[in-house]
């Protein structure tokens, strides 16, 4: 008994360790505003790994964007190397100080973001296929804006508080691609 508490209670430090702030990541500039820049066409290449570190899925993202002053629409359409396909439908709403909520069909109530420089941190709890059945994961979105125009993300995603697996991606406006071929 003495032992497997000693391990809940390293476990549950290690979580602790593991937390980020906006504000040790984000520096001033490029400032990200999501609502510039994912108004128009984005595109995305990314990777998804377990927690042993092993890539399981490649993928591409196409993004249309939509700003009208409110919110922000984002219709994100997803191929991944094994040929399946995916939609995403994102409302965003800016609510001020840097703050965003969003809604999505497969996310369960509403994200939350916040913006400080050229970072944002987006958490939000989806609905997950997995084989036959549906997983409810939490993902923990961090975004970079990097000189150039390229945002990098790194999504940690969550169930029961361990991380099962993450998420990187790479965006670049598509009045910024340098002709890269895109499969979609």
């Amino acid at each position: 008994m003495y032992k497997l508490f000693l391990v809940a209670l390293f476990t549950f430090m290690l979580q602790g360790c593991t937390t980020m702030d906006i504000a040790d990541i984000g520096k001033p500039t490029p400032e990200l505003k999501i609502e510039e820049y994912f108004d128009g066409k984005v595109y995305a290449w990314g990777i998804f790994e377990d927690r042993f570190g092993q890539i399981r899925r490649q993928f591409q993202v196409e993004i249309d964007g939509t700003w009208d002053g409110k919110e922000l629409v984002l219709d994100e359409r997803f191929l991944y190397d094994d040929g399946e396909r995916d939609q995403r439908i994102w409302t965003i709403r800016s609510v001020g100080n840097g703050r965003y909520t969003g809604t999505a069909a497969d996310v369960i109530g509403e994200a939350q973001g916040i913006a400080q420089g050229n970072a944002l941190n987006w958490s939000y709890q989806l609905d997950l296929p997995v084989g036959d059945s549906t997983w409810k994961v939490n993902f923990d979105d961090w975004m970079l804006l990097q000189e150039g125009g390229v945002l990098i993300n790194r999504a940690f995603v969550k169930k029961w508080g361990f991380t099962i697996g993450s998420v990187t991606l790479s965006f670049q406006r598509s009045d910024q691609l340098q002709a890269v071929p895109f499969a979609l």
